[in-house]
């Protein structure tokens, strides 16, 4: 019986990883209109049928069944369908590294054609696909493993490489998740209505603002309407109705509930404490 041993010569150490934030599985409809938009991540975007176009700030790129591009953090960029072959495309959001192309110019994106492990990389993303629709046991561990293989092969196949990256980036779409809840608190918003502002999956905005906030834009923005009904219960004699329609919640008793929660206590309890002058009210 014969066999043979090939000893790897991968030290602890050597291995650079790169984070996954996401993985998405799209076909390019009428319903989807193409805009200019940036990420605080890297995204990586793969052509599995049709063709379209592709635009990377002022460059407009034909992309085709098979193509890559990889777009680096804070670049803008948007995707185009043809009507007669409909675009369809995986893409993953990650962070933890900063990518270099060889031989080229600019380092904001790159695009590949023609790779020589296509084969691979095809089966790497659709197995991710596969992971993250079933959500089975460990899938979020599986998939973050053939990051790293997808990776290790395309840097075996193109002229790429990546590094730990220099910092922490301060998140675009966060800031402005942020600014809006805190300038429109009283209005309708919901996850679904911040993710298509900002142009990004609500899974990645979750995510992504968890990372830099602590907490999600739904909690943020109950905080934000906390604080201002505190106001309304100290210092006016609106009902709990009214300010729970003033500061767009559903109703007073989902405001009531949410006020509890937060603070311990009631709005009706919270009121009569800061009428009869009682500590630890600050706003």
């Amino acid at each position: 019986m014969g066999s043979k041993r090939y000893e790897l010569g991968l030290r602890k150490g050597d291995c650079v990883r790169a984070n996954l934030l996401y993985v998405t599985s799209a076909r390019y409809g009428k319903d989807w209109h193409s805009m200019l938009h940036v990420h605080s991540c890297t995204e990586l975007f793969f052509v599995t049928r049709g063709h379209g176009s592709f635009r990377v700030g002022n460059d407009i790129l034909p992309i085709k069944a098979n193509d890559l591009i990889i777009v680096n953090p804070h670049v803008e960029h948007t995707e185009t369908g043809s009507p007669d072959t409909p675009l369809e495309y995986i893409v993953l959001g990650i962070d933890g590294v900063d990518f270099h192309f060889e031989n080229e110019g600019q380092n904001s994106y790159r695009k590949f054609s023609n790779s020589a492990g296509v084969p691979e990389m095809t089966f790497f993303l659709e197995t991710m696909v596969r992971e993250a629709e079933g959500r089975a046991a460990n899938y979020e561990a599986i998939c973050q493993g053939i990051l790293d293989a997808f990776l290790a092969k395309l840097t075996q196949v193109e002229a790429i490489s990546f590094t730990p990256s220099s910092g922490k980036r301060s998140s675009r779409e966060c800031a402005i998740v942020k600014r809006y809840i805190d300038n429109n608190y009283q209005e309708n918003i919901t996850l679904d209505s911040l993710a298509e502002m900002t142009h990004v999956s609500k899974y990645y905005l979750v995510h992504s603002f968890h990372r830099e906030n602590g907490i999600s834009p739904i909690t943020y923005l109950i905080k934000r309407r906390i604080r201002e009904s505190k106001y309304l219960l100290q210092n006016t004699d609106y009902t709990l109705s009214q300010i729970a329609q003033m500061l767009g919640f559903s109703s007073q008793s989902y405001f009531s509930q949410s006020f509890k929660r937060q603070e311990l206590v009631s709005p009706k309890e919270y009121r009569k404490r800061s009428k009869r002058g009682e500590p630890d009210l600050e706003l």
